[in-house]
């Protein structure tokens, strides 16, 4: 398969007010001055390259940090969507979209309790995993737009509305401050990685009301420190839908 290139974007983000001397100052030390005449794009990885290139980036991102070896399933499937950002032709960003079902989700079996409680709640849950992120030529607003489209694939596309992530107990304040989450399930031991994790969740409406109030406005960035402002603008998530729509087969899968 030919993976389907959702939106290509500036690696620094063009301030839409070009009075804002502030703002153009944080943006240049977070980015660098030249990141302006980079770009990158955002695809699904449904093509073998794709994904073999986002496995050789997990592989170094989660061995640096000692992890067990953590890798793509062969296939995109149903429930299970990986996104990467590409530069140039090189993986420098991945995330995968895991939806719940009948099976469950990878995080069930550290935290399956927590999990259970959200779907008595009535909950329609999925999970964010295998993030990572080449520290060399990626930087925040690479983390922004792939977390911004899996947020479109999971709650836009999909009608998840519970998003849930099991992440290292030393990134816990990081994603507190960078996308409001809150911790559900309390440090335990992820036999799969050999690593502590904690089980940290956000509801999609409060994602969706933020990206209403901050996408497309980076001049918000040196004030508002979390990852918002560096998200699409209201159009662009439109067209990324719009594209992921036309991907879908059957159509029948969109809300399934």
């Amino acid at each position: 398969m030919v993976s389907t290139t959702l939106i290509a974007a500036p690696l620094q983000p063009r301030l839409t007010r070009q009075s804002d001397a502030l703002a153009r100052e944080y943006l240049a030390s977070e980015f660098g001055a030249i990141a302006h005449e980079r770009e990158f794009k955002i695809e699904s990885a449904d093509s073998f390259i794709v994904r073999q290139s986002a496995n050789r980036l997990l592989s170094e991102r989660y061995g640096w940090r000692g992890y067990h070896a953590v890798s793509l399933p062969v296939n995109q499937t149903t429930n299970r969507t990986t996104l990467t950002a590409i530069e140039d032709a090189a993986t420098i960003g991945t995330i995968t979209v895991g939806l719940d079902d009948s099976t469950g989700m990878n995080c069930d079996d550290v935290f399956g309790g927590e999990l259970d409680a959200l779907r008595r709640a009535g909950r329609r849950l999925c999970e964010f995993t295998k993030l990572a992120i080449d520290p060399m030529t990626g930087n925040r607003r690479v983390l922004a737009a792939l977390f911004h489209v899996a947020y479109i694939v999971a709650h836009r596309l999909r009608g998840r509305d519970t998003l849930v992530m099991e992440v290292n107990p030393r990134h816990v304040r990081y994603y507190q401050r960078m996308l409001g989450a809150n911790v559900v399930g309390g440090e335990r031991t992820n036999r799969s990685v050999n690593a502590p994790a904690v089980l940290l969740s956000l509801g999609f409406e409060y994602i969706a009301e933020r990206i209403r109030e901050f996408g497309g406005r980076p001049e918000c960035a040196g004030a508002e420190r979390s990852l918002y402002p560096l998200a699409f603008t209201a159009d662009e998530e439109s067209g990324i839908l719009a594209r992921l729509m036309a991907a879908q087969v059957p159509a029948s899968h969109v809300l399934n």
